[in-house]
């Protein structure tokens, strides 16, 4: 399955715009928040970062602080599983055009 990315653009606090590749956004009824797990384009580390947003705010919308480790580890289990599932349709993608 093709993935088009979906990109947003951060101000640092030294006025530097970073650039960030959106990998999954999902809501918790639990927390009563949405969240958006991305990457920072062009960082080799790999590293995922998280934060809540609300999505009302539109593309003019702020990032908020994870505050509880509670939240951490939910979003932790949510992108696990979607990693998960995401290199499961690659290994099918990938046995189907081996045939």
């Amino acid at each position: 399955m093709e993935r088009n990315p979906e990109f947003f653009t951060v101000t640092d606090e030294n006025g530097k715009d970073i650039q960030c590749e959106i990998i999954m956004t999902f809501d918790s009824d639990e927390f009563g928040k949405s969240y958006v797990v991305y990457q920072i384009v062009d960082d080799e580390s790999g590293e995922y970062y998280a934060a809540a947003f609300n999505p009302e705010d539109g593309d003019e919308g702020r990032l908020f602080e994870v505050e509880t480790e509670a939240e951490w580890d939910f979003i932790e289990e949510v992108l696990e599983s979607y990693l998960e599932d995401s290199e499961a349709e690659d290994d099918e993608s990938a046995e189907s055009t081996e045939e």
